[in-house]
């Protein structure tokens, strides 16, 4: 078979670069073609010399003029792979060590199971703070309740080239790659994933990043968001309509503020932008083939 991993970066080659020889360790006993998509997400600092690799087939680092942020590299990434090479999986992975090579021959694995099938690497264990880990725990619930959506999962997966198809036809894919995996097909699989610790650096996963997350994701469901809302503040509304005082209608603000931010961010997902993405692209360079 035949496996591209795609990966986004930006001013991170340190780590990527680390990333490669790792993934070159893995695979060493793994009779599939592996090949390697870097989406050079118009990084400002020079890259570091590729390492010597024995097991990977080839690298190309796609490059573009500007800065497009994370989940629209991976859409780019998906387009450029679908309409340029041949593959029958991607691997879209963070370029960081917090998605770790040696869960690859986990998904290659379990895709022997279900050949047809999206694998999902869902996290069992975290390496944040305890304070992060509430939080993001709290993000799950409030993702479920109001989309019907259980996403324990992040760019980390398997995708089969049908899904690909999928994927980039699916304009949400422009703000949210797992919010859109979700929407494209309920049929899924997963593998149990310890997240890692990155090669250098504090991990980029910050509060307000992880606000923007969450809300991206609910973007992708946002009428489904809307209307549960709306039952919720009808039913709030309610209950509270014999005692109102500005404290218990911090709720009702609350959803309305968040209704319009979803709103806005979804409003990104421009599908013709999306098609046009490669437009955006200097060049693509291999440096190993």
């Amino acid at each position: 078979m035949k496996i591209k991993i795609l990966i986004p970066i930006y001013n991170d080659w340190r780590s990527v670069f680390e990333l490669l020889k790792q993934i070159d360790t893995q695979i060493s006993d793994i009779s599939d073609e592996i090949s390697i998509l870097i989406v050079n997400d118009g990084s400002n600092e020079e890259k570091e010399n590729i390492p010597e690799l024995k097991y990977i087939k080839s690298v190309k680092i796609l490059n573009m003029k500007q800065n497009q942020g994370h989940a629209r590299c991976n859409a780019v990434g998906l387009k450029y792979l679908y309409e340029n090479d041949e593959f029958d999986y991607v691997i879209p992975m963070d370029g960081d060590g917090e998605d770790r090579p040696e869960e690859i021959k986990l998904l290659l694995e379990k895709s022997k199971d279900y050949p047809n099938d999206i694998i999902t690497a869902n996290r069992i264990k975290r390496s944040e703070s305890f304070l992060f880990k509430i939080c993001y725990e709290i993000h799950k619930i409030i993702t479920l309740i109001f989309t019907g959506q259980s996403i324990k999962f992040g760019n980390f997966s398997l995708l089969p080239k049908t899904v690909v198809k999928k994927m980039i036809d699916e304009k949400a894919t422009w703000n949210s790659f797992s919010g859109s995996l979700c929407k494209v097909s309920n049929v899924r699989k997963s593998i149990p994933s310890i997240r890692g610790i990155r090669y250098f650096g504090p991990s980029k996963m910050s509060f307000p990043n992880l606000i923007k997350h969450s809300l991206s994701i609910i973007s992708v469901f946002k009428f489904t968001w809307f209307f549960r809302s709306l039952i919720f503040l009808l039913v709030y509304c309610y209950l509270i309509s014999g005692f109102i005082t500005i404290i218990t209608l911090i709720p009702v603000v609350v959803i309305i503020i968040l209704n319009g931010m979803i709103f806005t961010i979804s409003a990104r997902e421009n599908l013709e932008e999306y098609k046009n993405s490669l437009s955006n692209m200097i060049n693509v360079d291999t440096i190993k083939e």
